[in-house]
């Protein structure tokens, strides 16, 4: 069984996903004078307030959503708190159950990397919540100018040894009249060690409102010159998202009878 848009990404964007993060993020400049001094720059903190609130995000503990992947929908279940995670279709499962990520593929349909791959779209959906995590430092980015316009943005790195490649730099950029996300930059430096000026490019283009929250409806990759953003490449939709206050039991994300651990595949 051949996979089409999901895998199609997967394999072009091994290693972009942050996991996540334990140390502490460094503390930039308060937000505005006379307040409490902030973990985010003022204009991050800005970003979270234009899609519902860090606090509201910090609320909820189950997040649901489906890849309507022709070849095999993908029901993907993650808890917020602990980040266990499923994914769900008719030929397979995978996840991650706070300590090792595991495969229930009995006919062998599933030809990725699912030790990657359990919570890698996870990370692209949860925008722009996930940049609160700990560990990430905060730096300041130029502007970024698509089809005349200019978007405002910041620097997302992190602290020596966090994750899985932390050499990784993002940049998220917003919308100046709405502080809303549309754009997201990303290096890929997994399996190499070395720093990156290579970046992909993320239009995060078309929003919804779950329990709240403005998430994604659709992200779309776009074909690149440096910074020169150029036309649509793919699409990746977002179907039946749903946020919860409730947990999963435990067991939810424990490997099944039949499944395997798996562990991420060396180039």
């Amino acid at each position: 069984m051949k996979k089409t848009t999901i895998l199609m990404i997967f394999l072009a964007l091994m290693a972009c996903k942050p996991s996540p993060k334990k140390e502490a993020a460094q503390v930039p400049e308060p937000i505005g004078s006379g307040t409490p001094k902030s973990k985010y720059p003022e204009y991050l903190a800005k970003v979270f307030e234009a899609h519902g609130g860090l606090d509201l995000w910090k609320s909820m503990r189950t997040l649901t959503f489906v890849l309507p992947n022709p070849d095999a929908p993908e029901t993907h279940t993650i808890d917020l708190w602990s980040r266990k995670d499923r994914v769900d279709t008719e030929k397979y499962s995978m996840g991650f159950d706070g300590e090792s990520a595991w495969l229930l593929d009995p006919d062998q349909n599933y030809q990725g990397d699912a030790a990657f791959y359990h919570n890698l779209m996870f990370y692209f959906y949860g925008m722009p919540f996930v940049l609160a995590d700990d560990g990430i430092v905060y730096g300041e980015a130029e502007d970024l100018v698509y089809e005349g316009k200019s978007y405002p943005g910041v620097k997302i790195s992190y602290d020596a040894g966090v994750g899985a490649s932390s050499q990784d730099e993002y940049f998220i950029h917003f919308d100046p009249d709405t502080h809303q996300m549309a754009w997201l930059g990303y290096t890929v430096t997994y399996r190499t060690g070395e720093s990156s000026d290579n970046f992909r490019w993320i239009h995060y283009g078309e929003w919804q409102d779950v329990g709240g929250l403005i998430l994604p409806k659709a992200i779309t990759w776009h074909n690149y010159e440096g910074r020169n953003i150029l036309d649509a490449r793919n699409t990746v939709n977002f179907e039946d998202a749903s946020v919860s206050k409730e947990p999963k039991p435990d067991s939810f994300y424990e490997k099944p009878e039949g499944a395997e651990f798996v562990e991420i595949k060396k180039s």
